[in-house]
């Protein structure tokens, strides 16, 4: 895993879009700090760019170097959580202005994978996690279910779980507000 891991930290911080496993389904990421990288994983998707992406961190601290506040509602829904959460935050800070929604806001989640986190750290910065498959279309937590244009669009493919069965399927979204109110997405 290890050396996975270093080469696809490298190809992010050249700017490439990968294609790799995640906590949930197989997806596309780039650096979250890049624009020009987060342009092109709109391009493979045929994603509009007035949708925003997710971003993953590695941990609690490496989220606060990128929301302005993490409210107190987010930590407990964090904590209760039985299964993969995204929490979209009201104010985003140091990363790709193209990656965030209109109002500022912007969906990040700290994976229980251990590849995912070994992946964030070796590049120090968070990745944008969009599930691997055209806009519109089914994502997949089966490899031999994404669809060959988006392995060719992909400037790298993770070579790990090609073989993994397991169904996953996205995480919950949930917005929390700065006054602590919560609405659920998905």
């Amino acid at each position: 895993m290890q050396n996975e891991v270093i080469r696809l930290a490298e190809a992010l911080k050249n700017g490439k879009v990968i294609l790799y496993p995640t906590d949930t389904v197989w997806g596309l990421g780039c650096d979250a700090t890049d624009e020009k990288a987060v342009e092109k994983v709109f391009e493979i998707k045929h994603r509009p760019t007035s949708k925003s992406l997710i971003v993953l961190v590695s941990n609690f601290l490496m989220l606060q170097q990128y929301v302005e506040t993490v409210p107190f509602k987010a930590v407990e829904l964090m904590d209760e959580a039985t299964g993969p959460l995204t929490v979209i935050y009201p104010r985003a800070k140091n990363l790709a202005k193209n990656l965030l929604a209109e109002d500022g806001s912007v969906g990040i989640r700290i994976p229980d994978d251990e590849f995912c986190k070994a992946l964030i750290s070796a590049l120090g910065r968070p990745i944008v996690s969009t599930s691997a498959n055209l806009s519109g279309e089914k994502p997949s937590s089966i490899f031999k279910n994404i669809s060959q244009q988006i392995i060719d669009s992909s400037d790298e493919v993770c070579v790990l779980r090609h073989d993994d069965q397991t169904i996953a399927a996205p995480s919950q979204i949930v917005k929390v507000n700065q006054d602590g109110s919560v609405i659920k997405i998905r």
